[in-house]
């Protein structure tokens, strides 16, 4: 998920460099919605990852 975070974030750089406005900011959305997204799945697997040892 990262991954796609990082492919909107380029692609939305690029838009902005080529003057397409819109385009730019809705990829920098979706860039920002799916970094999130990859940061709340990592906290909680690493919170449900740590299994107490028996």
């Amino acid at each position: 998920m990262l991954y796609w975070a990082a492919v909107f974030f380029v692609v939305a750089l690029i838009a902005a460099v080529f003057g397409f406005g819109g385009l730019a900011a809705g990829a920098a959305g979706i860039a920002k919605i799916l970094f999130f997204v990859f940061l709340v799945l990592f906290i909680v697997s690493l919170i449900m990852g740590r299994r107490p040892a028996v």
